[in-house]
């Protein structure tokens, strides 16, 4: 699927799945109030994926930065977490410049397939077996997140971990549908490699978005 070049102004439209006011879940700003905008378009292909419905990129409407905003305006929060689908197969810069403007946080989350483009105050790098990640993400990101869905995961996250820079954040999560083969496996991991940490779909046993 090729990647989108589109204009980096204020009236630049994106495809968005679905948006919404919650809790972040996940990693390192689990359980802060954060709104999602969940992107359109998915050229990595994971097999686990709990929102496929994400993938087609032509599927989902497009919104105009300006009113994309505006859903700002009714919450309380000061963080936007712009994740898929891929992101960053869209043009960023518009929208974190926008963003910014209302003094609202820019937080992605990706797999580090294509190059980034916004000015980020906090990048999720989750690369996945299933399409290789760009080297520029190791420096750049502040976290990163490997899913374990296969016992042979670790080694993989250990490999990427190596590469990551001194001040990044590791952590592992077990891929759900798996959590209960993995979890005691991931909680060992952690107490023989400390320097990483762990990381629980937390939105999903408190059964909210």
């Amino acid at each position: 699927m090729p990647r989108m070049h589109q204009q980096n102004d204020i009236e630049q439209s994106l495809p968005v799945m679905e948006h919404f006011y919650t809790l972040q879940g996940e990693g390192y700003w689990t359980g802060s109030a954060a709104y999602f905008i969940r992107l359109g378009g998915c050229d990595v292909g994971c097999t686990w994926c709990d929102v496929k419905d994400s993938w087609p990129i032509d599927k989902h409407p497009k919104f105009a930065i300006s009113e994309i905003s505006s859903w700002f305006q009714n919450t309380k929060t000061t963080i936007a977490v712009i994740t898929g689908g891929e992101p960053t197969m869209h043009s960023l810069s518009g929208l974190t410049s926008a963003l910014h403007q209302i003094s609202i946080r820019t937080h992605i989350e990706t797999s580090g397939t294509s190059p980034l483009t916004g000015d980020w105050d906090w990048i999720t790098f989750s690369p996945k077996r299933f399409k290789k990640p760009l080297s520029e993400y190791y420096s750049k990101s502040n976290e990163l997140k490997i899913i374990i869905a296969h016992r042979n995961d670790f080694r993989w996250a250990l490999e990427h971990g190596s590469k990551m820079h001194k001040d990044a954040f590791l952590y592992i999560q077990p891929e759900w549908d798996s959590k209960e083969v993995l979890e005691s496996d991931c909680i060992q991991f952690v107490k023989d490699n400390p320097n990483w940490k762990l990381s629980l779909q937390t939105h999903k046993y408190l059964n909210i978005d």
